[in-house]
């Protein structure tokens, strides 16, 4: 589908970065392998809650499958959500949108130590009953979902699709740096989250892709650890522990010393 994507885009003879879309893949090859080995702990912590749940769900049924969809679309929008709004947590998540183009090849431009984090976001998944096997399986076909609507061919779906699930069009308002789309569509299959809780926009201008401070590399491993390094400088120049925390805790793009928080792409 990539390669596809990249045919259409020569032959219209549109804007593209060759460098950008292997850099896309590796990052995508890299975020495999480092995710597999920190898979572990996502395992090792869910296994560990799912003791705890009162009752064990069974997943005979289609009803505990959409449940189970539901339930981990909810933790997911959630993640998503807070990995733009806590430095911290973006550092991880910026590596997806570090880059200055939107197309299919994006979508696999993955943090490598994502998996150091993310699983605290699905305890509740956990907690309620779902069994490992199930909750890997649905959470696998979420991402899988969430491939194809990296792409700008696909401009408007049916009026019902576009109410309830999320869409290319929705899903490049979430990529784009204009003002009136930051920090907005963190859905993962369904756009009714952001919906619900005031964070949906629709497509109204083109969009214009990237994070709102460009760093230009095509370096694996800058890619994946440079918004660490500005986070530590930021650290460094605050005088009280208060100032530190809010640099590694705050939004993205806080500016400390007026004390506002301005959203981040």
């Amino acid at each position: 589908m990539i390669a596809l994507e990249v045919f259409l885009v020569l032959r219209e003879g549109e804007d593209y970065d060759r460098k950008d879309t292997w850099t896309n893949i590796a990052l995508g090859l890299g975020s495999l392998l480092f995710g597999a080995v920190f898979a572990s702990i996502l395992v090792a912590s869910y296994e560990f809650f799912y003791q705890f749940a009162p009752y064990k769900i069974s997943m005979n049924t289609a009803g505990a499958w959409i449940a189970l969809m539901l339930a981990d679309d909810f933790c997911y929008y959630w993640f998503h959500r807070f990995s733009h709004e806590i430095r911290f947590l973006w550092n991880f998540h910026v590596v997806h949108h570090s880059s200055n183009y939107f197309n299919l090849s994006v979508a696999v431009r993955q943090s490598w130590f994502g998996n150091l984090v993310n699983w605290i976001f699905y305890i509740p998944v956990a907690l309620i009953g779902f069994p490992l096997w199930a909750f890997t399986t649905m959470h696998g076909l979420n991402l899988i979902y969430q491939f194809w609507i990296h792409t700008k061919y696909i401009k408007k779906l049916p009026a019902w699709f576009e109410l309830v699930f999320n869409t290319p069009s929705h899903h490049r308002v979430h990529h784009g740096v204009n003002d009136l789309y930051l920090d907005k569509n963190y859905g993962g299959i369904l756009i009714i989250w952001d919906r619900i809780f005031g964070t949906f926009v629709e497509e109204s201008e083109e969009p214009k892709y990237g994070i709102l401070k460009p760093i230009y590399s095509y370096n694996w491993l800058w890619i994946n650890t440079h918004a660490w390094f500005e986070m530590f400088e930021a650290v460094k120049e605050r005088k009280t522990l208060k100032g530190k925390l809010r640099c590694i805790f705050g939004n993205p793009a806080m500016n400390f010393d007026e004390m506002i928080q301005p959203q981040i792409g």
